[in-house]
């Protein structure tokens, strides 16, 4: 998917279909962050990582008087953004170089930053993107210790896959709460910081191999072709059948963990 960690965001090519089959589940993290927004009436809001655009019109109808921007990296998510939020202006972008033209009141970011890498630079260049008394309002998830991640890993470096996929970042950029706590509490006003786990109920054949086929497996379905990528899918799919078996009604139970960070600057 990509040849480094700095281009990841630039090189992902997303199903749409595919990572929206999971909609409503990856939706309510999106909302739980929406809901803790201090901000009042900001009149300049930035969706970092907007997709189909799904929150930046919740973000617009939320503020309808305020200029909201949506940022993202594939044309095909911001293509559906385009239609969905006409009102809203849209820009195709590499997240880890993009500069607002203006400053902003409200920066949301809704699973997208956990594939960008450095966060101990990446933060504090966001708040450089704030207006006095702006907000940066983040969600990511926290998955690279779950058996989810691990499998992925664990499978492209095994010898079946590895000449293939050795230079698919492991992805660890997500840090440890307390360091976003020393990062980002001198730089701001207010702080928040939690982490919830949310237990999603799958159903259908293979629910997490579908899952994760719209979001972290990506990188990896995309350097395999023909019989290679099936037998990966195969071998993914086998391991994620005995990390999360189905319960009694034939549900896939798939706990998952995501950190939440709002961060408010002083007036």
């Amino acid at each position: 998917m990509q040849t480094s960690p700095e281009s990841m965001q630039a090189q992902v090519q997303w199903d749409v279909s595919q990572y929206l089959r999971f909609g409503g589940e990856r939706l309510r993290p999106a909302l739980d962050l929406m809901l803790h927004l201090p901000v009042q009436n900001p009149a300049r809001i930035l969706d970092l990582g907007c997709g189909t655009g799904n929150l930046t019109a919740l973000l617009q109808q939320r503020w309808p008087r305020a200029e909201v921007l949506g940022v993202d990296g594939s044309d095909d998510m911001l293509d559906k953004a385009r239609l969905n939020v006409p009102q809203a202006r849209f820009i195709a972008a590499d997240l880890n170089h993009w500069v607002p033209e203006d400053k902003l009141d409200l920066i949301y970011t809704n699973a997208t930053l956990q594939w960008l890498p450095d966060h101990a630079q990446l933060f504090p260049r966001l708040l450089s993107f704030l207006n006095p008394g702006g907000c940066l309002a983040v969600q990511m998830p926290v998955m690279h210790d779950a058996p989810l991640r691990r499998a992925q890993v664990e499978l492209a470096r095994s010898p079946a896959y590895a000449d293939v996929l050795a230079d698919v970042s492991e992805r660890r950029n997500v840090l440890e709460v307390g360091r976003y706590y020393d990062l980002l509490r001198p730089r701001v006003a207010t702080l928040d910081i939690w982490q919830t786990s949310y237990l999603h109920i799958l159903t259908g054949a293979d629910p997490v191999l579908e899952w994760a086929s719209g979001s972290s497996l990506r990188p990896y379905l995309e350097k395999l072709k023909g019989e290679q990528l099936q037998a990966f899918r195969t071998d993914y799919a086998r391991r994620m059948q005995q990390a999360y078996p189905p319960s009694a009604d034939g549900s896939t139970l798939l706990p998952f963990q995501r950190m939440f960070i709002v961060a408010t600057l002083p007036d």
